[in-house]
């Protein structure tokens, strides 16, 4: 409920502070005095742009703060998703700055506009003649339904499944547009993978070819070298190891003269070692060198291969080129299994619409039950709203179409005469029939769901007597459920109220201010007393302004 509002440099309104109870609030005030101003800055709160206008002095910001309690809201849940913290004591705050700029906050958390909005859809329901014409949208009928079939619970699983059910047909769809490109992508891929799997690739391949390459088409020169190196160090007479046994020999006798001389045959014994070592492997490699004519055309048809992929390729290493391979390999399996994969979607869509089939069954199984019983309320309480012969058609018919709220198609037509024909809300009821079946509609929906803090802006306009003060009964009814404002000029409707203030304009400094007021019970006495005979009090306005009050 709205607990409090405060209001600063709004309009007409320099400073206004106002608490608030539960139960059924009057607002009261002549015509011009500043009703709307209230609402549109209680209209702030919630979220409606503001501009320049907005300020009284144009040199001050304008604040509007509203403290709202929410404890039985059960709105956790939306704090939490919003990223804000919850308190059982909400504080709204909007501030316009002399500069044009706006800006919000809830529980002293900046916000924007579309948080803002959120939160205050489901605080206060501002009910204005303008709001009537919801009854001729297709989406406000199919709330009032939906609250008496309490299908909440049906309508988030059945959307839930059909956000899933769209996602699949959409995948379904680019599968198939794509079915067609992916074959002939496909015989291209296939080709090159050949070429790439016929090459039997193996990572440092491509080095080692080379150097065998080398070597093999360079092996006579290579054994006319090692035949030389083997003579160098081989020969009786010159050879290096002749030579150095000698040295070696010479210098042993040396160390039998003096031992300081065994480090150098030690050095010299070394480097025999060493030089019979290497003739050993020159040796060998002597004996191991062949020329291969067939191998140098292997090795050299293998080279070809892989530089002629690298270059087809434009890639640098074998390493690289296995890469490309086990990319195609994937890419040609994807296509060879398409047919599967869209088989295994086209099977996951059927299985979302048997889901979706037996919730939006269900739906529309409740929606077809609860009809009978919102008709015959309507009707009741119509009768006791003067209109005894309005009548209501209202019909579900399950379709094959998803829509976003099941596969029902919703006709709710209205007749106000006997006989008469039936039609749309726009066609056939006035504006007064309008807001007489919006405050049916909301005393209904009172009674089955947690509305929000609501208030009816001159929702009697167009009625009296009788049927005025039965729209206040419904009023008063429906704030022992709820809290109940009233923005009224019938004294019928104003008596009813547990608590009441007006709206005034009064002159300040040469300054039209607007102000508003609670009014004490002598205070009620007048204001309902001049709303029944003018601003001239007279003793039978004043009996019958008590008579309406006691």
């Amino acid at each position: 409920m709205l607990v409090s509002l405060t209001i600063k440099n709004y309009a007409l309104i320099d400073h206004l502070e106002v608490n608030f109870n539960d139960g059924f609030t009057i607002i009261t005030g002549e015509t011009g005095a500043g009703k709307s101003i209230l609402l549109g800055g209680l209209s702030l709160i919630l979220g409606k742009r503001a501009d320049l206008n907005s300020l009284k002095n144009k040199d001050s910001k304008c604040i509007i703060e509203a403290v709202f309690n929410i404890s039985n809201y059960k709105l956790k849940s939306l704090f939490e998703s919003e990223d804000l913290d919850y308190e059982s004591q909400t504080i709204i705050r909007r501030e316009i700055l002399p500069s044009g700029k706006s800006r919000a906050f809830i529980n002293d958390s900046p916000v924007n506009l579309s948080s803002l909005q959120l939160l205050g859809n489901v605080l206060i329901d501002i009910h204005s003649q303008h709001q009537t014409l919801q009854l001729t949208d297709n989406s406000f009928q199919f709330q009032i339904i939906d609250a008496l079939a309490d299908v909440s619970e049906e309508l988030t699983r059945y959307k839930s499944h059909l956000k899933l059910y769209k996602s699949l047909k959409e995948a379904l769809r680019q599968l198939l547009n794509s079915k067609s490109e992916a074959i002939k992508e496909y015989d291209y891929n296939s080709f090159l993978l050949k070429e790439l799997v016929e090459a039997n690739l193996v990572e440092g391949e491509h080095e080692s070819l080379e150097e065998e390459y080398k070597t093999l088409n360079n092996i006579e020169e290579i054994k006319a070298y090692i035949t030389t190196s083997y003579q160098l160090l081989s020969d009786e007479q010159l050879g290096a190891l002749t030579t150095l046994t000698n040295l070696k020999n010479t210098i042993q006798k040396l160390t039998g003269l003096s031992s300081k001389y065994e480090n150098l045959y030690n050095r010299v014994n070394s480097c025999l070692i060493e030089i019979d070592d290497v003739f050993g492997e020159v040796d060998a490699l002597q004996e191991r060198l062949e020329t291969d004519p067939n191998r140098l055309e292997i090795v050299n048809t293998k080279l070809q291969t892989l530089n002629n992929l690298m270059q087809k390729h434009q890639v640098a290493t074998v390493l690289e080129l296995i890469e490309i391979r086990d990319d195609l390999t994937k890419k040609v399996a994807i296509t060879e299994n398409l047919d599967d994969i869209i088989q295994d979607k086209e099977a996951e869509i059927i299985k979302e619409e048997a889901q979706l089939n037996t919730i939006s069954k269900k739906i529309h199984t409740k929606r077809k039950k609860v009809i009978p019983e919102l008709v015959s309320q309507l009707q009741v309480i119509l009768s006791d709203l003067g209109m005894p012969n309005a009548q209501f058609k209202i019909d579900v018919a399950y379709k094959d179409e998803y829509l976003h709220n099941g596969k029902d198609v919703l006709q709710f037509l209205f007749s106000a005469n006997k006989g008469g024909h039936f039609s749309e809300f726009k066609k056939a009821a006035s504006g007064g029939e309008l807001s007489r079946i919006m405050l049916a509609i909301k005393l209904i929906l009172s009674n089955y769901t947690q509305l929000p803090t609501i208030m009816f802006d001159e929702i009697d306009s167009g009625v009296s007597g009788e049927i005025s003060n039965k729209m206040g009964d419904i009023m008063l009814q429906m704030s022992k459920n709820m809290q109940v404002f009233s923005i009224t000029h019938l004294p019928q409707i104003a008596a009813k109220g547990h608590s009441h203030f007006k709206v005034f304009k009064a002159d300040v400094n040469n300054i039209t201010q607007t102000n508003l007021v609670k009014l004490n019970h002598d205070d009620r006495i007048v204001e309902i007393a001049q709303m029944l005979g003018g601003s001239e009090l007279s003793s039978s306005a004043i009996a019958h302004a008590k008579e309406l009050l006691n």
